[in-house]
């Protein structure tokens, strides 16, 4: 990230030995002035004066980009330099893969209005009867990748966030009103189930029935997702329903779930 010099008393200039030996030679058999402090060496195309700073991510100058910090001249490299951490941790991170689910959505910006006043529930400013707040939601299948047919058998999800005057909240929630398992341990295992089989590629009813089969609690949920609800005929018309218990807190800190 490049930040204006003009704030900073010093700028290091990142050059090894050589280069500031050819700059040198080269100013002087020109009879050009030596390069102050702080001063950019000049370049075809780029103006001289100041150099521009780099910084960290979080705003911290750096001095040197090209060498990383090591114990002495040939020393090994210190994992203490947080700059060299931090480079090659953007690196690897320049591609960002496709989410594990919910891959497949879509985004919609509009507004909630409360048609009815629970103020004496919840001191929540957005739920005064008729409050208007501006909400982003996104809508998704599950499973199936980013290029994946919105209309597959599939749940369907729904992520929202309300930008309230009290702070932004988040509310999550699915279109069937149960779930698969209730432990999260079994989580890994059921969505690897589910997800195409990795030499085929493609979704094996075999893999995810041998994991229902076993897991018993999963009987409603699945018996739910084949039928019409598991194929809903748009995001607009599907239902919504809350995946976890709700905690409101009153003016007088009186909680109602």
């Amino acid at each position: 990230m490049l930040a204006g010099s003009t704030a900073l008393p010093f700028v290091v200039q990142a050059q090894t030995v050589s280069e500031k030996a050819v700059s040198a030679a080269s100013r002087m058999q020109t009879g050009a002035a030596p390069i102050a402090p702080g001063e950019a060496p000049p370049r075809a195309g780029l103006a001289s004066g100041p150099a521009p700073q780099f910084t960290r991510d979080n705003g911290a100058p750096i001095g040197e980009n090209r060498h990383s910090k090591a114990a002495g001249d040939m020393g090994p490299v210190l994992l203490e330099d947080a700059h060299l951490i931090e480079k090659l941790a953007r690196f690897d991170r320049e591609r960002v893969p496709e989410r594990v689910v919910h891959a497949r959505g879509t985004g919609a910006l509009g507004v909630f209005k409360a048609t009815a006043d629970i103020s004496d529930i919840t001191k929540a400013s957005l739920f005064a009867s008729g409050k208007e707040t501006p909400v982003f939601v996104r809508f998704s299948t599950v499973i199936h990748g980013k290029d994946s047919p919105e209309f597959a058998r599939d749940p369907h999800g729904f992520a929202t966030k309300f930008y309230t005057d009290q702070g932004n909240w988040d509310l999550v929630g699915n279109n069937l009103p149960i779930f698969f398992i209730r432990d999260a341990i079994q989580f890994p295992d059921m969505i690897h189930s589910l997800k195409p089989d990795p030499i085929l590629n493609k979704q094996d009813p075999n893999r995810f029935f041998d994991f229902f089969s076993a897991t018993p609690e999963a009987t409603n949920m699945i018996t739910q997702v084949w039928t019409n609800l598991g194929t809903p005929a748009s995001y607009r018309t599907m239902d919504g329903n809350g995946v976890h218990a709700f905690k409101l807190v009153d003016a007088q800190g009186e909680t109602v779930f």
